[in-house]
């Protein structure tokens, strides 16, 4: 723990993942009776903040990356900064999106993706990032949707590279343009519109509510208090 917070440097949300993984092995070697007790039981994991500390767009800036990535003479620009941003997708779920999992589901276009643990989830399509998934696509039948300059299927190499030129080209200045940052995006936004948190849970797929409201930088925001509601609601008798 020490040496993946001291010299890998990594946040405390990653550290604390990958210790859960140790904690668990050695969870089943003890049920297993292959050791006497865990080494692992005493090991205190390191706090981690109620905060994510992934920078995530405005509103203004998500606007102008579609919009830069729309005009692209890439198409794959604007089908990239689609799925991550308004689908809400991990960058290995778009990168590993094929054409065949692209269908149809009680009258919706819909994306077939493969999300973590092997899970298969059907996606609806917008209507925006269905036309950007087609012209990414151009009339293939089969392999990879998201292609990198070469025509091969891209990676999140690849991919943060495009976001990187993307958002020089549309203005953004951010410290450090990764594809996370969109899927944060994706969060943050539908908090900011109104969404409730229940559904903004289920549509970005997080298993665990605290997940998604470590995304929530505006539950600070006075403005948002349900006391407003509330008053608001009560507001013939008071």
């Amino acid at each position: 723990m020490r040496w993946l917070q001291d010299v890998r440097r990594f946040q405390p949300s990653t550290v604390s993942r990958r210790l859960s993984v140790v904690i668990g092995f050695y969870r089943v070697c003890v049920i297993d009776d292959i050791l006497p007790h865990s080494p692992a039981d005493y090991v205190r994991r390191p706090v981690v903040p109620p905060e994510s500390p992934t920078l995530g767009l405005g509103h203004l800036q998500f606007e102008a990356l579609i919009t830069t990535a729309r005009q692209s003479d890439n198409p794959n620009d604007f089908a990239l900064v689609t799925m991550l941003g308004l689908l809400g997708l991990r960058i290995f779920e778009a990168c590993g999106s094929n054409i065949s999992d692209i269908g149809e589901e009680h009258g919706h276009r819909v994306l077939r993706v493969r999300g973590k643990g092997g899970k298969v989830v059907l996606v609806p399509l917008p209507p925006a990032v269905a036309r950007a998934v087609d012209r990414a696509v151009d009339g293939r039948f089969d392999g990879p949707i998201l292609r990198n300059l070469l025509g091969a299927r891209m990676d999140r190499h690849a991919a943060t590279r495009r976001l990187k030129h993307l958002a020089a080209n549309a203005g953004i200045r951010m410290p450090r343009m990764h594809p996370h940052m969109l899927r944060h995006t994706f969060v943050t936004t539908m908090l900011d519109a109104g969404v409730s948190l229940r559904d903004v849970q289920i549509a970005a797929r997080h298993a665990d509510p605290r997940t998604t409201m470590r995304y929530d930088r505006a539950r600070k925001n006075l403005d948002r208090h349900p006391n407003y509601i509330l008053a608001a609601y009560m507001a013939s008798g008071t």
